[in-house]
């Protein structure tokens, strides 16, 4: 329990002393795999001397503490990954084809549309999940089906998706008055 080597038959490190060593004690923060071997009085008085952080300067101190917090190991920002830091290369995987890397298929998105709708008819599209190159008669069967699978009547009276349905009404409301689609 006291940590010594009881059967230790080093002599102590401390100069003049001849009792045997069997505390241990690290020689230097940079070495801490070699020791000193010391008495039981000259190991406390080692200890009592000891700073692990002796001849460093604050910013050396701040860094240690910095990287001690994430287990000495380097970070990066979040966002910030190159190409060459991909999670895919990271796990070796190989990619001889470069499917993976820039040549990627990308998500076009949403594809831009060549009408020029005001932004109330447009937002009405897209509650309504509707494309602007559909006709009324289309957009109004796209509403009846959300109407259907919003109406609490539809769904046993659970009222969870009556803000979903009000949108829908005032979207319909929009495209039903406008001039910008045809019948």
């Amino acid at each position: 329990m006291s940590g010594a080597f009881e059967t230790s038959t080093r002599q102590c490190d401390s100069v003049g002393c001849t009792e045997t060593g069997q505390y241990r004690a690290p020689k230097s923060p940079d070495h801490l795999d070699e020791f000193f071997w010391f008495c039981r009085d000259h190991i406390r008085e080692y200890n009592l001397k000891w700073n692990f952080f002796q001849g460093q300067t604050d910013a050396e101190f701040q860094d240690f503490l910095d990287k001690d917090r994430v287990w000495g190991r380097e970070t990066k920002p979040f966002g910030k990954l190159g190409e060459e830091d991909r999670a895919w290369q990271r796990l070796g995987v190989e990619d001889p084809m470069e499917i993976l890397g820039s040549n990627a298929t990308r998500n076009p998105g949403r594809a831009a549309s060549g009408r020029r709708l005001p932004p109330t008819e447009r937002k009405a599209l897209d509650i309504l999940e509707a494309r602007d190159n559909w006709t009324r008669p289309e957009i109004r069967k796209q509403y009846k089906s959300l109407v259907k699978d919003l109406h609490p009547d539809m769904n046993g009276g659970n009222r969870d998706d009556e803000e979903r349905l009000q949108e829908v009404v005032w979207a319909w409301d929009q495209i039903k008055e406008s001039r910008n689609f045809r019948d």
